[in-house]
Formats: C-alpha cells, structure tokens, sequence
C-alpha cells in the first residue's frame, strides 16, 4: 500500500506552475472569478462534489468516503491593492479593472489555494486509509472580512453538513518546514474605521476663514498614538494604526474633509471596548477643539473576532503535525497581532478551530537574520510587496501538514 508521504509527494509534483499561474493572476475580494473556476475544475477532476458560487465567489468541494467524521479544511483565496516589487518571473502585472490598482497576493492566499488543492488530490487518492467526509472550503473575501459571513449566510453548513472541527493553515516567512501555533488566542480581534473630520474649506491664503481638517488629522493621528502607551496596561496588548490619511486637493485650497483609515488589534472583549471608546472620545475631542463646524462621522469598515485555538482539538492535530514533520519543527508561538474570519466558520458550525502558520521562508536566510537582529529588515512580512513564499519546498510543506491534519481528524478505514 502507497504510504501517505509518497500519495503527497505525487500530489504536489505538478501544482508548481499552477502555484505561479495563479501568483500572476491575482483577484480582490469577491472578485476571485478565474481563480474559483480554476479551484472548481480541479477538484471535480479530483471526483470531489463541487458547488461553486457559495456567498459569492467561493467554491465547496466535497468527498464522502463512508461512515465517519465530516472535516472542514478552509483556503481563502483573495489578494491584496499592492504593487508587487518582487521581482519574481511570475510576478503579477495585474490590476483592478474598476480602480485600475496593483494587484498582489501579498499574503499568501495563493499558496492556501495549491496546498488545499494538493491535499483534496493526496486524500483522494489514499481513500484505503480513512474514512469520513472532507468538506473543502475555498473562501473568498478573507481580506475584507466578509467572506466568512458570507459563506454562512448562504447556507454553508445547512447545504454540506456541521463539521466536527475546522481546520486551516496561513504561510508566513518563518523557515519552511516548521509550524507554529498555541493554545487559546492566537490572532487578535480587528475593528477597521473610516474617520471623517469634517472642516470648513477655503482659500490657502486666508486660513483664518477656514477650519482645516488636515490640521485637525495630524493632531488626531498623534493623539491616537498615546492610547497604547498612556491608557493601556503594559500587560495587555493592543495595535492601534492609521493605515489611510486622505485629504486635499491642490496645494492653494484648505479642503472640506479629511479620512483616516484606522485598524485596531486587540484581544478581550473589555479591552476592545475600552480601546474602541478611546478613539472615539479623542476624534471628537480633536475636532471640537479644532472649531469644527460639524462632529466627526465615525464608520465601523470591518469588526472581525479574536482568533481562538480550541486546546484539546489544537493537541490532537499537532500529534499528528509532530508525526509528520519532526518534534522540533512545530513551533509554539505567542499570539499574533494580525485578524482573520475563520473563526466565523468554527463558530457558526459549533466546531473547535484549529489553526497554524507554516513557513514559507528560506531556512539558511531565516537563520542568518535572526542571527543578525535584522529579521525584520531581511524576511519580507505578508502584506509586503516583496512577500514571496518559495514556491518549492513550501508546497510540499503546506500540502504534508494539511493532509496530517485532515488525517488526524477523519476516520480509519476498516480492511474490506
């Protein structure tokens, strides 16, 4: 009987130009046409039951293989507005027909796609060795925290069945062959604003007839900055950025308006609040000292939920993510300041999540700038526009621990 490692090993050999046909053509959120097309013929071609157009843009395949656990395995598959600078062969050239914006995978979905994509090809052929239902879940809108919600709200679950547990995987430029995860909280909750300050325009020349909302932003971005470091503990965390500053438009017109994008990262629910009051206590205090004509209009883009390991699920999946890569390769990590919507899914079905990083990054380049102290300097992050997964080894990687994990989950198959 073919062991499970060579069943992966013929898995992956082919997915590397596909890997870099869909690194070049990149798709926003809810935009992910082609790339679902091409997730949908491959799976079908796999004997997986597919249906396409599940909140959107999203793609359902789904495998019965006899009496068992039903296993969601989750990929989302959406890029990023960035210009990529690369440089790679295969690098995107690609932009937004309605912006006309770069276009990037800039944080991997790509990756999530090949390594989904070749564990549906190694589980299918290893049908002798378990036995259940995997439920492959391509989601799109990750990005803008919605596709989640979205694939909940046409039925995800009520169509394809409740899972047992929901397991996903997000690359990150740690050394490739290791995993890192932990226990309990490991992302952190997301609330994205749109602040706008509202001033009163006029001519550059008579600033005293005006209320200048670009002034009324500087002071509100560097006011902003003092809640973490005066009205938060030492011992909690918390991000606050402003990630968008736009106002004006000639250098001789004061402007009506200024926008601030802001992100905030926390992880309880008392610290949100408290956080989330802050900066709407501080807007509205900038603009009344300012003069402003009218109070601030404060709108809530995007509020996702801390991203939680369930223990007990999260130990039996690195049983068998250890199994597979070696003790010493899954890593525990402390909690990451960055959001996701996969715990929308797990919580709307009522399962346990169970959610790692698996790295992407070459091992010797790694090793050499944490040596150095230049890590941050050195390994592009995702959201970079330099971030470049390997393409090999990563998906072989990505493709063994998926498949670990699946396996871990679904039942044995029983001699016939």
């Amino acid at each position: 009987m073919p062991s499970i490692n060579s069943r992966v090993a013929r898995a992956t050999a082919d997915l590397t130009e596909l890997y870099r046909d869909l690194h070049a053509h990149p798709e926003l959120s809810f935009a992910e046409h082609r790339t679902a097309a091409i997730v949908a013929q491959r799976a079908k071609s796999l004997g997986y039951e597919v249906t396409e157009g599940v909140g959107g843009t999203g793609v359902v395949a789904r495998l019965a293989n006899g009496p068992g656990p039903l296993v969601a395995l989750r990929a989302d598959m959406d890029a990023l507005p960035v210009l990529e600078q690369t440089g790679l062969p295969y690098a995107s050239l690609a932009t937004d027909p309605d912006s006309g914006r770069p276009i990037m995978h800039a944080c991997g979905h790509d990756m999530h796609v090949i390594c989904l994509l070749g564990t549906l090809e190694a589980l299918a052929s290893a049908r002798d060795q378990w036995s259940g239902t995997v439920l492959a879940v391509f989601q799109p809108g990750e990005e803008v925290g919605r596709g989640a919600q979205a694939m909940v709200d046409d039925g995800l679950f009520e169509r394809f069945g409740t899972p047992e547990v929901v397991l996903a995987q997000h690359v990150l430029p740690i050394a490739v062959g290791t995993v890192a995860t932990r226990p309990g909280a490991i992302l952190s909750a997301n609330d994205s604003l749109l602040i706008t300050l509202h001033g009163r325009g006029g001519h550059s020349s008579r600033p005293e007839a005006t209320v200048d909302p670009i002034v009324m932003a500087a002071a509100t971005v560097m006011r902003l900055q003092t809640i973490v470091s005066r009205e938060i503990a030492t011992t909690d965390q918390a991000v606050i950025t402003v990630g968008t500053l736009h106002a004006g438009t000639k250098e001789n017109i004061i402007a009506d308006e200024a926008q601030l994008g802001l992100s905030i990262r926390t992880y309880s629910p008392e610290l949100r609040d408290k956080v989330l009051e802050a900066v709407r206590r501080i807007v509205r205090a900038e603009a009344e000292a300012a003069g402003a004509d009218r109070a601030p209009t404060i709108e809530t883009l995007t509020r996702l939920p801390v991203t939680v390991n369930d223990a007990a699920a999260l130990d039996k999946t690195c049983v068998a993510l250890r199994d597979a890569l070696g003790v010493e390769q899954v890593l525990e990590m402390g909690a990451f300041p960055a959001s996701e919507d996969v715990g929308i899914l797990a919580e709307a079905a009522g399962a346990p999540l169970c959610f790692w990083f698996f790295g992407g990054a070459d091992r010797a380049k790694v090793a050499a700038a944490q040596q150095q102290g230049t890590v941050d300097r050195d390994i592009p992050m995702n959201h970079s526009p330099y971030f470049a997964p390997l393409a090999e080894p990563t998906i072989d990687h990505g493709v063994t621990t998926f498949t670990a994990a699946a396996l871990a989950w679904l039942g044995h198959q029983q001699n016939r």
